[in-house]
């Protein structure tokens, strides 16, 4: 009989271990998985890796170290950017760490050969311009707020700029993240690709003296139109500017973005736009941050968008 218990608590346990084991393997691949939009890119990424070696007759997974060459060599052949070839490198390697099995990346031949890659082709990224203030402003002053799709846009435009927002976070925006007050409005981040844990994050925006020029008024305009205490504040229109209450993806605030600003920009020339325009305001680094929530000063020159050299250029303090 004790036999007999001994077996039924070992087995108990044993059930018990394997079902925390699932949930384990899932903490791990959500873990290693990251952002949604990274998400869906590696995704993208293996499908293009998975077809290639399908074409050659060559195993994906586990790869060889001498399969990735191939491959990576095959797209910087094929003209593909460094920052691209690096992303699908990635995604192999994050295929490999889910399934526990080394991954060709880790190897130093390997290395050498993404190092020579990246000397050869440079690995500059092509940056989202940023616009002028005096640009922005004309910009939307000349939107038709009286249309509902006009005052949308011109909060799209207003918050994405004034908010540093990246276009993901725009198109999370919920109407409950918002809470308006007589200093301004406090945005509440609820996740963000800094902050994937969803740690306490908030935006401050400021009224404007001008009111085809307030982020605040403009917004608070459309939510009344929106007529609801919760959900995307972003949506899109059925014929007739019937309002829907389908969420706005990003690359729809992209169309938009481009719509008014020229296709040259894209949402994310909102976010470059305001680092450009509060450093030549005079704001440091630590200001910038504070709104754009990142994290290193390096990352706020990275996002400075000042290619006219006469920006921010020394020679004009010479005194002469």
């Amino acid at each position: 009989m004790e036999n007999s218990a001994e077996l039924s608590i070992s087995g108990h346990a044993s059930s018990a271990l394997a079902h925390l084991a699932e949930h384990t393997n899932r903490y791990v691949e959500a873990g290693l998985s990251g952002a949604a939009n990274t998400a869906r890119a590696y995704a993208g990424d293996l499908k293009r890796f998975g077809l290639w070696c399908a074409e050659h007759g060559l195993e994906p997974l586990p790869a060889l170290v001498e399969t990735l060459a191939g491959f990576v060599t095959h797209l910087a052949e094929a003209g593909k950017k460094v920052s691209t070839i690096q992303r699908h490198c990635a995604a192999v390697a994050k295929a490999h760490a889910l399934r526990g099995i080394d991954s060709p990346t880790d190897d130093k031949k390997f290395k050498v050969l993404m190092e020579g890659i990246a000397r050869l082709k440079g690995v500059r990224q092509k940056q989202a311009p940023a616009f002028t203030l005096a640009n922005f402003k004309r910009t939307v002053k000349s939107i038709d707020g009286k249309t509902l799709a006009g005052m949308r846009d011109r909060v799209i435009l207003l918050l994405g700029f004034t908010g540093a927002f990246r276009r993901s976070e725009l198109a999370a925006l919920n109407i409950e993240d918002l809470s308006f007050s007589e200093e301004g409005l406090i945005v509440n981040l609820a996740k963000s690709k800094t902050n994937q844990y969803s740690a306490a994050e908030e935006k401050a925006i400021f009224y404007s003296p001008d009111f085809k020029l307030c982020p605040i008024r403009t917004l608070e305009a459309w939510v009344k139109r929106l007529d609801r205490a919760a959900g995307p504040v972003f949506v899109s229109f059925r014929k007739g500017e019937r309002l829907t209450e389908r969420r706005l993806t990003d690359k729809h605030l992209n169309l938009i973005v481009q719509r008014y600003l020229g296709p040259k920009y894209s949402a994310h020339s909102l976010r470059a736009s305001f680092v450009t325009v509060a450093k030549l305001a005079g704001a440091d680094d630590s200001e910038v941050m504070n709104q754009t929530k990142h994290k290193t000063s390096e990352m706020i020159r990275r996002y400075t968008r000042l290619d006219n050299v006469r920006q921010h250029n020394a020679a004009q303090k010479l005194g002469l």
